[in-house]
């Protein structure tokens, strides 16, 4: 929270900073997002469940540390990444580092993404941003409940 990452009104918060790749992945994989509900909406985390075409997912976006695994803290690591399709997890934290330089070197070259490719996780992350907050029910992420006590 020390740079303008970490203020929500220049970055856009956790759900825009973080989420719009994460949104972005989620629709490209499972089409277009239909529902979503929004448990929790704090600074460090965002939490909810969105119902895409082919899937429904519980999410879970945070920047503090106390939300990692166990297995990840013990290793001394700050960030984890993974995605858990019909109960096969895939563990993506070290993947694609230099997306970001990847695609900045694709848009100059003029084979970047249009506005049409991103307005559907623009859309989506906006819809995150302004939802009121949901009771959580049965489908909740698994670590909502502790973050709600």
């Amino acid at each position: 929270f020390a740079s303008w990452k970490g203020d929500e009104e220049l970055s856009g918060g956790i759900a825009t900073n973080i989420g719009i790749h994460f949104f972005d992945l989620l629709q490209w994989v499972f089409g277009p997002a239909k529902d979503l509900s929004v448990h929790v909406r704090r600074p460090e985390v965002v939490a909810g469940t969105l119902s895409l075409a082919r899937a429904d997912v519980r999410w879970l976006l945070s920047v503090d540390e106390a939300h990692l695994p166990d297995h990840v803290r013990e290793s001394g690591e700050t960030t984890f990444r993974s995605i858990t399709v019909d109960g096969v997890e895939l563990d993506f934290t070290n993947y694609g580092s230099d997306l970001h330089t990847e695609s900045y070197h694709r848009i100059v070259a003029g084979q970047g993404f249009g506005l049409d490719d991103a307005a559907p996780s623009v859309e989506l992350t906006h819809r995150v941003r302004a939802a009121p907050l949901s009771v959580p029910g049965q489908d909740v992420h698994p670590l909502v409940p502790s973050i709600l006590e």
